[in-house]
């Protein structure tokens, strides 16, 4: 199918449009006049008529009456039978066209009074000057629309236009921002959901950088340890304990890069993710469960997990493989940097607009000043690949969600991660 370019599309309607309402319009004023002129002719017969009654009939006496003939009137008297009032008729006689009027003369004898007025003058003058007239002025006026239909054509898609030339001249070096100062209000929207996309997609594009160049330092750093080791090792012949500490560092450092392997490959599951189905439950309950599986977790630290709501119900439809992920990443941080014997807040808030849950601990607190949802940061001394915050942004932007991590500000140690959902209307609460 041939592709149809938008402008010409545009101002093909447009001309068609106005081209029917210069037409119509024609017709209007044409009708107009004539219906109007025609009234005239007949209200000035009608006149005549009943001054010709008045001077002809005294005292229900009927008084010599005298005919008129001349070429553009004929007055005469005739008998009708069955005609109770006046009456206009048209009729054509040798090419000329006349309007007829019979008037009630004397109802006693069906007299009436006969005048025939040719209208062929008026007739020709509608037709000839003003009928003609209006296409002749019509023609100027197309030729005036039509460049007034250009210029609205491209004046109204310059916006398009403007859009469209700037994102065909971006790839994902040079992802800039539209300006909306030169844009109509009414493409404020459209450059603010293209300027949200690009903002994504830049943030995506140097995270997958961070990501390969990461997975290839991180995986190359225990093959070359384990290279030098095991050349060290085969140089001379050693005890059997030498050999067995070699070959312990060699499955350890491979069950480092397994757990960076699976890490990964939860990137590319996640990825999956964005395209589950939606599942509707009671996030309230839902979110108790989670936290009764994870005091199981922190059991061994003798952490409290403890969950707080502002409602008791809250009915919402959910991703729950990407929902999952941040939750357990945010649960998992905070019992890994909590010390023992603490406590971690899970709390769910349900405002007008959003749904907020928040994972408080009491561990160290983190450097604000580093983007902690880059691939392979890592802090403190606990074990980690460093991936775990990078797939909860991810899965966050998935579920067109907001995601952070800040240190906490009511004076004492710790974090707070935060995912916001944007609450719809589809969504029921219960309080």
């Amino acid at each position: 199918m041939e592709s149809k370019s938008i402008y010409k599309q545009f101002y093909n309607k447009l001309i068609i449009a106005t081209s029917l309402f210069i037409i119509t319009l024609s017709f209007i004023f044409y009708e107009y006049t004539r219906s109007t002129t025609y009234e005239n002719i007949q209200k000035n017969m009608l006149l005549n008529a009943k001054n010709i009654y008045k001077a002809s009939f005294d005292n229900n006496n009927l008084k010599k009456f005298h005919p008129i003939k001349s070429e553009n009137l004929s007055i005469d008297l005739v008998k009708k039978i069955g005609l109770k009032n006046y009456q206009f008729s048209n009729y054509k006689l040798n090419e000329n066209y006349y309007i007829k009027l019979l008037y009630p003369f004397n109802s006693k004898e069906n007299l009436f009074i006969q005048i025939d007025r040719n209208i062929s003058f008026e007739r020709e003058l509608l037709y000839s000057v003003i009928f003609k007239n209006l296409f002749i002025l019509a023609i100027p006026g197309f030729i005036l629309m039509l460049l007034y239909a250009l210029a609205v054509s491209k004046s109204l898609l310059k916006p398009i236009i403007q859009i469209n030339k700037k994102l065909s001249n971006m790839d994902e070096n040079s992802l800039t921002q539209i300006d909306k100062k030169d844009l109509p209000i009414e493409f404020h929207s459209l450059a603010n959901s293209i300027n949200s996309l690009t903002n994504r997609i830049e943030t995506y594009v140097k995270f997958k950088k961070e990501l390969f160049i990461g997975a290839a330092h991180e995986l190359k750093t225990p093959l070359a340890v384990m290279k030098l080791k095991n050349e060290v090792t085969l140089k001379k012949k050693r005890e059997v304990d030498q050999y067995e500490e070699t070959l312990k560092l060699t499955v350890k450092q491979i069950d480092d890069m397994n757990i960076m392997i699976s890490s990964i490959l939860d990137i590319g599951r996640a990825e999956g993710a964005q395209f589950e189905q939606t599942v509707d439950l009671d996030l309230v309950e839902y979110m108790k469960k989670k936290a009764n599986d994870y005091r199981m977790l922190s059991a061994q630290k003798n952490i409290i997990v403890t969950f707080f709501s502002n409602v008791n119900h809250l009915n919402t439809s959910l991703q729950l493989t990407l929902f999952n992920q941040i939750l357990q990443n945010f649960v998992q941080n905070a019992i890994k940097f909590t010390p023992n014997d603490k406590s971690v807040a899970i709390r769910l808030k349900k405002t007008k607009e959003k749904i907020i849950i928040t994972v408080t601990d009491e561990g160290i607190g983190i450097d604000e000043k580093v983007d902690v949802f880059a691939p392979f940061k890592r802090y403190g001394n606990q074990s980690g690949v460093g991936l775990g915050l990078f797939l909860a942004k991810n899965a966050s932007d998935a579920l067109r969600a907001k995601i952070s991590l800040e240190n906490r500000n009511d004076g004492r140690s710790g974090c707070v991660a935060k995912l916001v959902l944007n609450n719809t209307s589809k969504i029921k609460t219960y309080d």
